[in-house]
């Protein structure tokens, strides 16, 4: 089964090489990072030869929620170095900001010989994936050299769980070497369990994005970002966060009736990608609106525009501190949705559209407690806006609702950190408290 998988990923790679390169000479992506990805680390990141932890967060929300618990390992575990990696440029770039990480790295292909080089360099101890980054042959190199696994802030959506019960059987296979699950929730955990993981090995922790959105950690960036957006306390911002492709266009029109109730109203749209700025600056511009580069906004001026494109990397968390109403992006598309705790942690009112199955147990949660309010298309966008903009109670309610939902829902951190402590026993010895198991 193992030699099938590995046949299946050189075909995609041969199949997908063109797109590859395409991607590559059109908008450089890979191009600097291909020697890393096929297990050519730098011998320095490493030089000694240390023993280390290897945390894996694929792109830049698996980073964010990394964060929290990589500042905690490293002072559990100070004999140990601390490694990170993810596979997207985004998660590269946010992964950089960790103080604590010893270096950072592109994730390697997955085949057996690649992997064995990175495992190499890094001589890990511990191995851990963030959410659901499950790879064969990296999982069994581990197991041959007796490091220890586990898998974090684990999820397992509804809507992928049909395509893994289809392969059940190698699954079952894959998931044995992994040592621990830290599931996000008990929904997940059953999942996993029925995909083949042992239910003795199988926890819910709870969502390590809660710990990441913690206030004082996002408060750190507030002065900078003020002294950027000097907003009369009477001007009305709607925050749009995270859009894709599909959404700049639905959220400008929105907000072109918002214009009509709040003429004074502005708006910071924050594309997901970097790629996609010079292109929601044309959408703007074509709506009719004055725009502006966030990146080309003088200190301490508040900006005259109508529409302030976000064309700058990890301050959209510090943002939402800013907006009266914030609509997280990728849920008006089938993207899945973004995270909606950036905004809940400043008590702010949170819309998003219909599709939130990346964050669905955490969107359900929300609506359930009047924490957030989902719309269904672009016309009901538009007439939430503007009524959320004109009910100051009802925007003071969601926000509070929201917040407190973060401050209930933290701790995933440490029950993780209880979990790993039992894999990986520290320099010295630790009180470990029970945490719930699946059966």
């Amino acid at each position: 089964m193992y030699l099938i998988y590995s046949l299946l990923l050189v075909l995609t790679a041969v199949v997908g090489s063109p797109w590859f390169a395409w991607q590559a000479l059109r908008q450089r992506k890979y191009v600097g990072s291909v020697r890393e990805r096929l297990g050519r680390l730098p011998v320095s990141l490493n030089l000694d030869a240390e023993p280390s932890i290897w945390v894996h967060a694929v792109s830049v929300g698996e980073v964010l929620a990394a964060r929290p618990l990589v500042e905690s390992l490293k002072v559990r575990y100070p004999g140990l170095r601390l490694f990170v990696s993810t596979t997207t440029i985004a998660g590269q770039q946010m992964a950089r900001g960790i103080q604590d990480a010893d270096g950072v790295f592109y994730f390697p292909f997955d085949f057996a010989f690649v992997v064995r080089r990175v495992l190499d360099v890094l001589r890990p101890r511990l191995f851990v994936m963030v959410e659901s980054e499950i790879w064969p042959n990296l999982l069994r190199e581990c197991r041959k050299r007796q490091v220890k696994t586990a898998v974090v802030n684990g999820r397992i959506s509804r809507r992928s769980y049909p395509r893994y019960r289809l392969a059940r059987p190698f699954f079952r296979r894959v998931l044995a070497p992994i040592d621990r699950f830290c599931m996000q929730s008990d929904e997940s955990a059953r999942r996993i369990i029925e995909l083949g993981a042992d239910p003795a090995r199988v926890s819910v922790t709870g969502s390590l994005k809660f710990d990441a959105a913690a206030l004082p950690t996002l408060s750190r960036g507030r002065d900078r970002v003020l002294r950027f957006f000097r907003v009369s306390p009477a001007r009305q911002v709607i925050v749009a966060g995270s859009t894709m492709r599909g959404e700049d266009l639905p959220v400008l029109r929105a907000f072109r009736r918002v214009k009509t109730a709040a003429p004074g109203a502005l708006l910071l749209l924050a594309p997901r990608h970097a790629q996609r700025f010079e292109e929601a600056m044309h959408l703007a511009r074509g709506e009719g609106f004055s725009t502006v580069r966030r990146s080309a906004l003088p200190i301490d001026v508040e900006p005259r525009a109508d529409v302030v494109i976000v064309d700058t990397m990890g301050e959209l968390a510090q943002l939402y501190q800013l907006a009266t109403v914030a609509f997280v992006g990728g849920s008006l598309v089938g993207t899945g949705g973004h995270n909606i705790l950036e905004p809940a942690v400043f008590g702010r009112p949170i819309v998003f559209g219909p599709f939130m199955h990346n964050f669905a147990e955490i969107a359900r949660e929300f609506l359930a407690h009047d924490a957030a309010v989902q719309v269904q298309s672009e016309r009901e966008l538009e007439g939430v806006l503007v009524s959320l903009l004109m009910d100051p109670v009802r925007r003071a309610g969601l926000g509070a609702a929201a917040k407190a939902l973060v401050e209930a829902n933290r701790g995933a951190k440490d029950r993780t950190m209880e979990a790993i402590g039992r894999l990986v026993p520290p320099g010295r010895p630790a009180t470990i408290h029970p945490f719930r198991v699946v059966h």
